[in-house]
């Protein structure tokens, strides 16, 4: 067992950064679509019609597929071997691969009717065009992630984890040294930048393809005999999609609820509403809701989604062979994590805001006024960090003891209220009001969540996983009274330099000082992450 943990603590620390390097490149693209489009109609509508690939690769690139998929292979490679486990995973390649085609096909062909017969507005002409352009990303990179699910499966986490990054190296590139200079109307730009897209879609499959081939998996002609094992993952996968697209759902809402209510630069596409201004959000809102969405899952990815994929085999592990209590005590210890990383990245995003969104985003057309508006729905979105994080690990508890409806219902539940709080909340807060509801659902779905899997599994450590809280929020207070005072003290100027600094300076003593009240506190979870030795023999006590 403490081999296994050892594993969990080397494979997190590699997944992890991984994805920081993913998420900086990130960043940088962001920035670079900001400084190029700012933050108005054009970008508004790429952001809406990215929104369905970019759930795709989020859905599928990190969670649902891995969470259906990965046991199977587990499953087939331990009890039939590798010959059997080749088959399903090219079965599933190439059938995923038939029904993405086709349902590509028909969106297409519908929403070229809608251009056709229906008399659009100029935003919803382009938001069709730009979302046919870009369907096609769906298909690839759902391939690519049914492959990473499989190097998951074998232990292989670094080549999935980097699937990203030649996303975004690829697009920054061609913001940088192709867009600007081939294509000088805006509507041009950003219609390039979709098919682009597109292309860095087919290199993400293609750098997945010698890792597959060289751990065993080539091709197999007779995949067609997996076909049965291909309907009973699709069957498991429909509501673990379902169940763990629900946060990334109520944000594509956000961005629908923005788009929709923001006053138009033309014709917009609603009706005015009796009683109440047509338009109760600015133009932009949905660019600014996207930037604040990229910015809280920066540490969401970092810790919340590398830890889940690091446990989800071992919490397997255990369900299957019986070992309630070991499911128990590594689901408490992930909970522990979860509250020790969640609730400073949650407080530091808060505290760090405007001047993380006047550092990273404030450039060319994206004006001073957009900045403070991003900042706003960082804050927002960032007080849910640790509830973010904490469903993906509850939610992948119930997957591997083979409950996959439970998740799914909450799940629903949550997306009604949160549609509910978005049309409430507009009117008195703004866009501010579509964040906000997205965290506070968040978190009340993780705290039912974890109710209804206690029924199945048996009491958690709480003893345990209340005392690291208490440490967390005395550590987590005394990182905000810092950086509070450091982001309050005057300074003079606006250059990039002191931008940089006015965000580095509060952040790195915050950071120290966390990480000082915690070892004042003993509190010993942040330390896990950084060495084998912690986290086997915290586990050991646990245990």
């Amino acid at each position: 067992m403490s081999d296994s943990l050892q594993n969990v603590s080397r494979n997190l620390r590699v997944v992890s950064l991984c994805t920081v390097v993913s998420r900086i490149f990130g960043l940088l693209r962001d920035q670079a679509m900001g400084k190029l489009f700012g933050a108005g109609s054009v970008l508004d509508t790429f952001t809406v019609a990215f929104r369905l690939p970019n759930l795709a690769r989020i859905l599928l690139g990190e969670g649902a597929l891995t969470t259906a998929f990965l046991p199977v292979v587990l499953e087939e490679q331990n009890e039939r071997g590798r010959e059997s486990a080749t088959r399903v995973t090219w079965a599933v390649f190439l059938v995923l691969g038939m029904v993405l085609c086709g349902l590509v096909i028909l969106v297409e062909i519908g929403l070229a009717l809608l251009v056709a017969l229906v008399p659009l507005s100029p935003e919803s002409r382009l938001l069709c065009r730009l979302t046919a352009l870009l369907l096609p990303y769906v298909i690839l990179i759902c391939l690519a992630a049914q492959l990473g699910a499989v190097l998951n499966a074998l232990g292989q986490f670094v080549w999935p984890a980097l699937v990203p990054v030649v996303l975004n190296v690829i697009w920054l590139a061609a913001l940088w040294w192709v867009i600007p200079f081939w294509w000088l109307d805006p509507i041009h730009q950003i219609q390039a930048t979709s098919v682009l897209v597109v292309l860095a879609g087919g290199l993400q499959l293609a750098f997945l393809m010698p890792f597959v081939w060289r751990c065993g998996f080539g091709y197999r002609s007779d995949w067609r005999i997996a076909l049965p094992v291909v309907r009973r993952v699709a069957r498991d996968m429909f509501p673990v999609v379902l169940g763990l697209s629900i946060t990334q759902l109520n944000t594509v809402l956000d961005s629908i609820v923005a788009w929709g209510f923001a006053q138009p630069e033309g014709a917009g596409p609603l009706m005015p509403l009796p009683g109440n201004p047509a338009y109760p959000l600015e133009a932009g809102t949905a660019t600014t809701l996207y930037l604040g969405q990229r910015l809280y899952q920066f540490p969401l990815g970092v810790f919340g989604v590398a830890l889940g994929t690091v446990l989800f085999p071992l919490f397997t592990q255990h369900a299957q062979r019986g070992e309630s209590e070991k499911l128990r005590s590594d689901l408490s210890l992930g909970i522990r994590l979860v509250l020790a990383i969640g609730l400073p990245a949650s407080a530091g995003l808060m505290l760090v805001a405007h001047p993380l969104a006047k550092l990273f985003f404030q450039y060319g057309k994206f004006d001073a006024a957009a900045a403070v508006h991003t900042g706003d729905m960082i804050v927002c979105y960032g007080a849910g960090v640790w509830a973010y994080c904490g469903l993906l690990i509850l939610q992948r508890a119930f997957y591997a003891i083979g409950d996959r409806l439970t998740p799914m219902y909450v799940g629903l539940c949550a997306m009604l209220v949160n549609l509910a709080l978005n049309l409430t909340l507009i009117w008195p807060l703004g866009g501010r009001g579509l964040a906000l509801s997205t965290a506070l659902i968040a978190a009340l779905q993780c705290g039912v969540t974890c109710l209804l899997l206690q029924r199945k599994i048996g009491q958690l450590l709480w003893r345990q996983i209340g005392s690291t809280g208490l440490r967390s929020l005395i550590a987590v207070a005394i990182m905000s009274g810092v950086c509070l005072c450091l982001i309050q003290s005057p300074a003079a100027g606006d250059g990039l330099k002191l931008r940089g600094l006015k965000l580095l300076v509060p952040l790195v003593a915050g950071t120290g000082s966390f990480f000082v009240a915690a070892w004042l506190l003993r509190l010993r979870e942040p330390w896990m992450l950084l060495g084998k030795r912690t986290f086997t023999t915290e586990s050991r006590r646990t245990r």
